[in-house]
């Protein structure tokens, strides 16, 4: 009688034939990384060419750990996992919700935290926009960034309130500042970094979230020798102090 062998082993097994992103990386000296450069703690493309943020200290550590360089892969919300699929990058990393829908085409690295997604609004209208039930309605101006989770959130939940969609992401603030949209759903991370930004928006309920959520780095999907890499990189940056470090500098309380 024949002995099953371990679901991990039929897997890599079946993807022996290719080459592990692992092994490419560390040949040609170059992790490729898919981010939108637009979304601040996590990714943002500065006029100078260069990019900040969480996860792009965190790119670059986990390409030093391979002895390699990064190559940043501009992409967008709407583009991000056509690209991915496409064969782009080797990573794709910037405040990536975990959904089931991308889990179809794409492997996750290991959780890097819990979110959420909650109302960001002027601090005037907290008591207005605390509620699925008080955001859905007609009256309601939504302006959400196109092609991604937030926007999926308010297809699915928020149908009656007007929604704007744009493709100027860092802009949406000052807008609701300016009173030329109420309420943006976002996730509670994000929320919290921009109203230390601008001072008139407040999260809403941000320990409360309206949905659940997860964040974590994209990877190609049946390559199971990166994953495990990537698991274990994270896994020690995390054991070390080196991914809360990098975090305190973007999300500490700043007198």
């Amino acid at each position: 009688m024949k002995k099953l062998l371990p679901l991990a082993l039929l897997v890599a097994a079946g993807s022996a034939s290719a080459q592990s992103h692992l092994d490419k990386v560390t040949q040609q000296g170059t992790l490729e990384v898919c981010t939108t450069g637009d979304y601040k703690p996590y990714t943002f493309l500065k006029e100078d060419g260069s990019y900040e943020g969480i996860d792009i200290a965190m790119a670059e550590s986990l390409a030093k750990s391979l002895g390699a360089k990064v190559k940043w892969v501009k992409t967008s919300w709407k583009t991000l996992t056509p690209d991915f699929v496409a064969g782009k990058c080797d990573i794709a990393m910037g405040g990536i919700s975990v959904t089931l829908q991308r889990q179809k085409q794409v492997f996750f690295a290991d959780k890097l935290d819990t979110d959420g997604k909650i109302p960001l609004v002027r601090c005037t209208d907290v008591k207005k926009y605390r509620t699925v039930d008080q955001i859905n309605k007609a009256s309601v101006r939504l302006l959400e960034p196109a092609g991604g989770t937030n926007e999926a959130f308010v297809h699915a939940y928020l149908p009656d309130a007007k929604l704007t969609l744009t493709h100027d992401n860092v802009g949406i603030f000052q807008q609701l500042v300016d009173k030329k949209a109420d309420v943006m759903i976002t996730d509670a991370s994000e929320a919290l970094y921009q109203q230390k930004r601008y001072p008139k928006l407040c999260a809403v309920n941000p320990d409360k979230p309206l949905q659940y959520g997860e964040k974590a780095y994209m990877l190609p999907r049946d390559d199971l020798s990166w994953k495990l890499y990537v698991d274990q990189w994270l896994h020690l940056a995390k054991a070390t102090g080196e991914y809360q470090s990098i975090i305190d500098q973007w999300l500490a309380v700043k007198k």
